[in-house]
């Protein structure tokens, strides 16, 4: 009961949710393309499957503690998954494993592809950047920046 009370209840049911999810060799090759910084699309889409498979986003934050009053009234849309993955889906391979290549008139392909807007493929490559910066200091030892997300 105490540990309900402190909220360990709640991280140990995210534990086992995660555990049931989790794949040794997959970990093992996406820790691998992190410290030889190949980390693509294609491995950003597998992890939003593992997410999707724990179940909705806002009761897994939830069992974080702390997190709930946190994001009391705050609403998780989980179509923006969709979206996500819609426009990675409308990627070339190529374009996928090398997203510095995705320049105006490739973004407009990927944007109609997707039924979405240039400015939303712009802004995932950009977060997409941004999260990729912050694996690579992780994977070299380093505290990362994490106000750069929230720019």
């Amino acid at each position: 009961m105490a540990q309900r009370i402190l909220g360990m209840g709640d991280v140990m049911t995210l534990i086992e949710k995660a555990e049931s999810t989790y794949d040794e060799q997959q970990a093992a090759e996406l820790e691998r393309k992190l410290r030889k910084q190949e980390f693509g699309f294609d491995d950003f889409l597998d992890q939003l499957a593992q997410v999707r498979k724990l179940g909705p986003l806002q009761s897994l934050l939830g069992l974080i503690p702390g997190m709930g009053k946190e994001l009391q009234g705050v609403k998780v849309d989980e179509r923006e998954f969709d979206r996500i993955q819609a426009i990675i889906l409308s990627m070339t391979p190529q374009e996928r494993r090398h997203p510095e290549l995705i320049k105006g008139s490739r973004r407009l392909r990927i944007a109609r592809g997707s039924g979405t807007n240039v400015q939303a493929v712009k802004q995932l490559i950009k977060q997409f950047d941004q999260m990729r910066k912050v694996m690579r200091q992780v994977a070299q030892g380093r505290m990362p920046d994490l106000g750069a997300f929230l720019r």
